[in-house]
């Protein structure tokens, strides 16, 4: 090994420092610049397709939940007159003759569901029966003639109670004002016991509304939204609401694909190439690259000409003052610092970085475990909130109830109640772990329900499903139960009437989804939103203003038990009933142990 170095050693120690210099910039400089840029250039281009890909899943997404909310906002205000009653019987009965259809129309119009579908997503809708007594016009139809057209053969082909058809009407309607059609059919079936003769309902989307919007949206690239080779809509043409669809030809530069399925309707999103890729940009900047590669060649040669002979042991020194960076937990300082010139100041820099360095990493060390106890002093405080404002939340409600009670039955049947209110303060004063599993959590919801009947009798009524490979997944403790009082005591008191209420839980998904559902007296929806959003986006402070105070201590706990992974809805109705959902990813409902945020 020494005598391969001593040729080397000997070219070396006979080439001036020029020379030297020159070969150190060859290879410390030129290879390493050249590679480096090759990685940058590499780099930069592979994240920019990463980065389209990214646009082109954030953007078909997009689309995708558009049209699938519009989709079910219609199918929503399907759903209303699907289940009215006076449609169906108005639809079944049988007329002497166009007065006695059209006198039976007037009365029912004003009252029927039908006259509440509508909004800008809907375009027309009409009902078809097999009743040849009815009169064609308006929203009532008869079904001889529409046998044979596309979008109720494309129903009766689909096999599904609710279909989604895309046609066009062609040049025989020429009045239309749009010619192209989104249809959503679905059969009027509800009454199954009722005997009558076969109704359709058919509900026609605003095609030019969807069509509008995507052409308005500037994405940098063509959207196709297809069903098979069937161009449905475009941001690049096809969209006229005059003309019959276009096919796709094959000449599109497709370069990404979201499929997904909605009412019987396999459609695909495709995305075409952008016009101006990271190639082309790159091209705009060729003088500047080239202008500052050659910089970085030129230039350290006439540095390294300026530099003197006598730099090599000091910077000798410096290089091994950093090699030990690595290898100490503690910087060293230079113990000797030689000659006043440049490389003498940057010795004496490097001390005092040194110096600053290890007091600033002493410094931080001691802020992070100060900022980390705080922390945890913290959590804990506000977790004794949660705990403290739950203990009497029930309590109250449920004493009240005893008490009512004996007062009516003169103290009779009361054994049972305190049975059950022991097992609530039993779950209720141990805190010893605030999760439990969601099979003990049932038992005591039913607990709490139980006691609930004997306040209000044969007014409640309550069905819990829970699926049985969930049993074993943890939440917080009292959080159902906390969902359950809402609607148990907020729900029937403002009805006189019997209410249920419904407790379903699975998975699915992924997702643990826990619907709560009760037929009490509900509420207004601007109400319902506001409740909403401040249950997704609760914090300490909001429980502190006593209001919706179960509610929101319930959502505060299950989202960081979840590590803000759980995510509610809540519809309501006046005089109907409220429905909540919550998802929580599965994930972290497996153990007993909070994730963190």
């Amino acid at each position: 090994m020494r005598r391969a170095w001593k040729k080397p050693i000997a070219f070396m120690n006979d080439c001036n420092i020029r020379r030297k210099l020159i070969i150190i910039y060859v290879f410390c400089v030129i290879l390493p610049l050249v590679l480096t840029d090759s990685v940058i250039f590499y780099t930069l281009y592979e994240n920019g397709e990463k980065e389209q890909i990214y646009e082109f899943e954030n953007v078909t997404n997009s689309i995708r939940y558009d049209l699938v909310y519009t989709m079910e906002e219609v199918v929503n205000q399907m759903n209303d007159l699907y289940m009215d009653r006076e449609v169906y019987e108005f639809l079944d009965r049988h007329y002497d003759g166009p007065y006695d259809f059209f006198a039976a129309r007037v009365g029912m119009e004003g009252r029927s569901s039908i006259n509440r579908l509508g909004g800008y997503n809907i375009s027309n809708a009409v009902v078809y029966a097999d009743n040849e007594t009815i009169v064609n016009g308006g929203h009532f139809s008869r079904m001889s003639g529409m046998r044979e057209t596309v979008w109720y053969q494309d129903f009766l082909s689909s096999g599904r109670n609710t279909n989604m058809t895309f046609y066009y009407l062609g040049e025989k309607d020429a009045s239309a004002p749009s010619k192209r059609r989104i249809s959503l059919v679905r059969r009027m079936d509800y009454y199954k016991k009722q005997t009558g003769n076969e109704k359709i309902l058919r509900v026609d989307v605003d095609y030019n509304r969807i069509a509008g919007k995507l052409t308005q949206m500037d994405y940098g690239f063509g959207i196709y939204i297809c069903q098979g080779d069937k161009i449905l809509f475009s941001n690049r043409g096809h969209s006229g609401s005059n003309e019959d669809f276009y096919n796709l030809t094959g000449q599109e530069e497709i370069a990404f694909k979201k499929a997904f399925s909605l009412y019987g309707v396999d459609i695909d999103v495709l995305c075409t190439k952008p016009s101006g890729t990271l190639a082309s940009k790159l091209q705009e900047h060729t003088p500047l690259m080239v202008f500052l590669f050659v910089a970085n060649l030129l230039l350290p040669i006439v540095m390294f000409s300026m530099m003197n002979r006598s730099f090599t042991s000091r910077l000798r020194t410096l290089g091994e003052a950093f090699e030990k960076v690595e290898e100490e937990a503690v910087l060293q300082e230079i113990p000797q610092v030689q000659g006043r010139d440049e490389i003498g100041t940057l010795m004496q820099n490097y001390n005092q970085m040194v110096h600053r360095m290890n007091e600033l990493i002493q410094r931080v060390y001691k802020d992070r475990l100060e900022r980390q106890e705080i922390d945890l002093a913290r959590q804990n405080a506000e977790l004794l909130a949660l705990h403290s404002q739950i203990n009497p939340h029930f309590l109250f409600n449920i004493l009240e109830s005893i008490r009512m009670h004996s007062v009516l039955k003169n103290e009779q049947e009361t054994a049972g109640m305190i049975e059950k209110l022991a097992l609530l303060e039993r779950q209720n004063i141990n805190w010893a772990s605030d999760n439990v599993k969601l099979s003990e959590e049932i038992s005591f919801v039913e607990s709490y329900l139980e006691l609930q009947k004997y306040r209000f009798g044969d007014r409640l009524h309550y069905q819990i499903e829970l699926s049985e490979h969930c049993a074993d997944y943890y939440i917080p403790k009292l959080t159902l139960t906390t969902f359950v009082e809402n609607s148990c005591v907020h729900g029937m008191e403002s009805k006189s009437s019997a209410c249920w209420i419904y407790l379903r839980i699975y998975e699915k998904g992924g997702q643990l989804v826990v619907e709560i559902e009760d037929t009490g007296g509900g509420m207004e929806e601007e109400t319902a939103l506001r409740l909403c959003e401040r249950m997704q986006n609760c914090t300490i402070d909001d429980i502190k203003e006593n209001e919706h105070v179960g509610i929101l201590n319930a959502c505060l706990r299950l989202r960081r038990f979840s590590g803000e992974r759980a995510f509610f809805s809540l519809e309501s109705e006046p005089g109907v009933g409220t429905f909540m959902t919550i998802r929580v990813d599965a994930a972290c409902l497996r153990s007993g142990k909070e994730e963190e945020a």
